[in-house]
């Protein structure tokens, strides 16, 4: 494995992010909801850690049927939340601390309460009709209207919504609320490139992109192809992730974040393919920073979908982290490592174990698999704790998330007498479930988790009472000591683990993840063990080690044993 010499060196690939969901992360005003001055107090504790970049997940105005996600105000903050003037405080909060701070970019979509929306339904000649995708109905042989193709939602259903009044369908690849945007309308991406500017003349010093990979559709919208017969709407990633203008689109947005030397990270699923992601992400295209890929994340989603069992296997998920470790490495691209976020659970529960005797030695372990690897480091808040998902026992009823009520709801209407398909759906809603992520961050042990002196709007999570930032703070041997201690040998040996080779060790071990970073003369091994049972390990031929030489380890000790 070659790489590029020198290597192209940039301050956004040095850094380490902190990701925050606000509804969740600290409750400033006793109404139960995360808000902006609540992250304000918290700035010190994320610094603490050894935190460069804050992304703070959407706080725009929005009716919030997806958390934010849907958005009917780019230029203003959802009232809950707080303020602009409160959004300035944040700006100058983190730079006083000298990090920089992230917006969350969502313009695949709007809220259907956005201005822009509300006038496209007005009629087919309003001058915003045509910021969305419209399409007139399909009849079939009995003369029934059916949606113009058969592009499944995310959530379940139609990606289709019929509007009566003018007889057309609009696009919505998410719930109904969120309809899709035309960006082959450039008065749409003109519009886009105006609240990139916005924050950036504030100063925001960038963005994570929502599903930017979705904005370019294929012209003509064709059907998908079927691959699952047991539903009548199919998965169209096909015809919208990596459209045929999509890098088009994003050198536009790119050349405006170059002038602001802004950051940039997107988020693509529905891409397996590592060279057509290095089309948005080669360090000389100048569009996007890096992104986030799902391949390692749909390793446990089966056949029928997220909530659909399935056994991941180590040696797949070793294959993937080569795969996009050395596609990236040789030809200039750039990851952005994550395991955990507002939209994933709890990696200790669902690749590791979280019983009592192994959590802390699971996270741990983690937080040394991923952040040593090439790539830009992300952690999730509650990640740098080593957090759990939510009791097994929790009802469906206490799920807030839109994502897991669809998934139910629709299993009960299309099967409601299948007892064994309800169990099996439940116990992976446990294991997968986005609302793991998103339960108050727990800072103390106190009610509620310290998150708030009122009820909050999501269940806490029981483990507060033992797992909290309050119980690790400057404590020896914690996960947050331990994460913070990985991110500091991160940049001190930056050479080797920010812009060093990357290559797999012993990649036929079934227990073992094992790999290797090596820079010029520098080697350094990282060796994890993902089960719960003791695991003996032989160095493969050609490696040996320096019992001097241990940099990090989770045990805080090694036994080292030469073989006979």
């Amino acid at each position: 494995m070659s790489y590029p010499t020198p290597p192209k060196r940039a301050w956004w690939k040095e850094s380490s992010v902190y990701q925050i969901y606000p509804a969740s992360f600290k409750d400033s005003n006793s109404d139960g909801l995360g808000d902006i001055p609540g992250i304000i107090s918290k700035l010190d504790y994320i610094k603490a850690l050894g935190i460069d970049i804050v992304w703070v997940c959407p706080i725009y105005k929005s009716p919030q049927v997806d958390m934010g996600y849907d958005i009917s105000d780019y230029r203003d903050i959802h009232a809950a939340y707080g303020t602009l003037q409160d959004v300035e405080s944040l700006i100058q909060g983190c730079h006083d601390r000298g990090m920089k701070l992230l917006m969350d970019l969502v313009v695949n979509h709007t809220s259907d309460q956005h201005q822009w929306f509300r006038e496209a339904k007005k009629g087919k000649d309003n001058p915003y009709r045509d910021f969305y995708i419209w399409k007139k109905p399909k009849y079939d042989a009995d003369g029934k209207r059916r949606p113009p193709n058969n592009w499944g939602a995310v959530w379940g259903g139609s990606a289709w919504e019929y509007d009566e009044a003018s007889d057309e369908y609009y696009l919505h690849i998410f719930a109904p609320e969120q309809p899709d945007l035309n960006w082959e309308n450039p008065k749409v991406r003109n519009e886009v490139h105006d609240i990139i500017r916005f924050w950036l003349d504030k100063g925001v010093d960038g963005y994570r992109m929502d599903v930017i990979n979705f904005i370019s559709k294929v012209p003509g919208l064709p059907d998908a192809p079927i691959t699952r017969t047991d539903t009548e709407f199919q998965n169209g990633d096909k015809n919208f992730a990596c459209g045929p203008r999509l890098h088009e689109y994003l050198l536009e947005i790119g050349k405006i974040l170059k002038k602001y030397n802004a950051f940039s990270v997107g988020e693509m699923p529905g891409v397996d393919n590592p060279l057509e992601i290095l089309n948005a992400v080669g360090f000389d295209r100048q569009e996007l920073n890096m992104i986030f890929h799902f391949e390692l994340h749909y390793l446990d989603h089966g056949v029928e979908g997220k909530y659909s069992p399935k056994q991941w296997e180590m040696s797949v998920f070793k294959t993937t982290v080569q795969k996009w470790q050395k596609n990236m490495i040789e030809n200039d691209g750039w990851n952005a490592l994550y395991l955990e976020n507002h939209d994933q659970s709890r990696s200790v529960s669902r690749w590791g174990s979280d019983q009592p005797e192994h959590r802390t030695y699971c996270a741990k372990m983690f937080a040394t698999f991923l952040a040593l690897q090439s790539g830009t480091v992300f952690v999730y808040q509650g990640q740098e704790l080593g957090l759990i998902n939510i009791p097994k026992d929790r009802a469906i009823s206490e799920y807030r998330d839109l994502e897991v009520h669809n998934w139910w709801n629709e299993m009960m209407r299309d099967h409601p007498n299948d007892t064994e398909l309800h169990e099996t759906t439940m116990k992976e809603i446990t294991l997968k479930a986005r609302d793991n992520a998103r339960t108050p961050m727990q800072w103390d042990a106190t009610a509620n988790a310290g998150f708030s002196s009122a009820s909050p709007w999501q269940k806490v999570n029981e483990s507060y009472e033992t797992i909290n930032a309050e119980s690790q703070v400057g404590v020896d041997g914690s996960v947050f000591e331990y994460w913070a201690s990985i991110l500091r040998l991160r940049k001190s040996h930056k050479d080797i683990f920010i812009y060093g080779n990357f290559a797999l060790v012993d990649a036929d071990h079934g227990d073992v993840f094992a790999y290797l970073r090596t820079y010029e003369k520098q080697r350094v091994i990282v060796v994890a063990n993902f089960r719960k049972t003791v695991v003996s390990w032989t160095l493969p031929d050609g490696i040996s080690l320096e019992k001097d030489g241990i940099l990090i380890s989770n045990y805080g000790g090694l036994c080292l044993t030469t073989k006979s």
